[in-house]
């Protein structure tokens, strides 16, 4: 098969990615093999491209938003041909407090679709075979991709700041994430105020339906009950949080973060205000969302690459000269 190789951590200007051939991997039990539709890229991908997620394995192969037919290993659930989605929890040990707790996206013992173990820049690919989910038909393949990862943490991020309906809800940074997450909210009737940088971006969050957008780190006009931050800066957490009503919560959406400044605990925290980080996904998160997906027909804005143009597509998404999402097609 053909895939796309991360050798080592690298700059990702100087293209990282190596196309090569390959054997075609081999389900173990337990596992189905898939081939590879379509698969999401994600900003994770970029955090372990340059190194601020540390490298697992040598020689891996990013990707976790993974759309694919079963063509191996089939079974009763999941027979030849059925088309599933793979996200960033590849697997659990399912016996630990965290999983017998319906906490499993906290499990010590998770592995990482793409970090791990190897994902979906490729031809093919190997999944537990209880860590896929099989795909309603009204979501074609490029659609359904971004929503693997993008559209679930975006789902439990406003799950996590306790999000209710009608409330008025802050997206801080307007990605792939944001720009799902903003038509659920929609679909539960809030009103959502957006800061974003990009004049583009600024631009996509209006005819999606925000009430207001504003740049990076600008204020809305008025108190917010939740907020999201999508953004890796903590100069953007303060922001959100800085526009929060008494009570009010802020949920991180992001697996790195860099420093969060100073900040006045009596103006910004003080009043219950809270700060929650969001942390991976559940397999009950992502058959709500994909139930929910469906029901209000969500179509993401997606832009697509061919394997060939992997490290083209990293770019893009680094360099922001995309708006919503990215999507790989082998």
């Amino acid at each position: 098969m053909r895939a796309a190789i991360l050798n080592s951590p690298k700059e990702i200007l100087r293209r990282p990615l190596q196309i090569v051939d390959m054997p075609q991997p081999v389900p173990s039990p337990g596992q189905v093999l898939l081939r590879v539709r379509a698969c999401g890229v994600c900003r994770t991908d970029l955090h372990i491209v340059e190194g601020e997620l540390p490298q697992r394995r040598p020689k891996l192969i990013l990707g976790h938003q993974i759309v694919g037919d079963v063509v191996g290993g089939a079974t009763l659930e999941l027979p030849l041909g059925t088309r599933v989605g793979v996200s960033w929890i590849g697997g659990t040990d399912g016996d630990c407090w965290y999983c017998r707790h319906a906490l499993e996206n906290l499990c010590d013992s998770a592995t990482f679709t793409g970090y791990t173990v190897d994902g979906g820049y490729a031809e093919y690919a190997t999944a537990r075979n209880d860590f896929v989910f099989p795909l309603p038909k009204t979501l074609d393949d490029l659609h359904a991709a971004p929503l693997l990862c993008a559209g679930i943490i975006g789902f439990r991020s406003l799950r996590v700041a306790g999000v209710e309906r009608g409330q008025r809800v802050g997206l801080f940074g307007f990605g792939a994430s944001a720009h799902l997450a903003i038509a659920v909210l929609r679909a539960w009737q809030c009103a959502v105020y957006v800061s974003t940088r990009g004049a583009s971006h600024r631009k996509l969050a209006e005819s999606l339906g925000a009430v207001w957008v504003g740049d990076a780190t600008e204020k809305p006009p008025v108190e917010l009950d939740r907020a999201v931050t999508f953004a890796p800066s903590g100069e953007v957490v303060i922001a959100a949080l800085g526009s929060l009503r008494k009570g009010g919560v802020v949920a991180i959406n992001a697996i790195h973060l860099d420093r969060i400044p100073e900040f006045d605990y009596d103006r910004l925290l003080w009043g219950e205000r809270q700060l929650r980080s969001v942390a991976n996904m559940t397999r009950s998160d992502a058959r709500d969302f994909l139930d929910l997906a469906a029901k209000i027909r969500l179509q993401p804005k997606v832009t697509a690459y061919p394997l060939e143009q992997a490290n083209e597509a990293l770019s893009a998404l680094k360099s922001d000269s995309v708006d919503g999402a990215v999507a790989i097609i082998p």
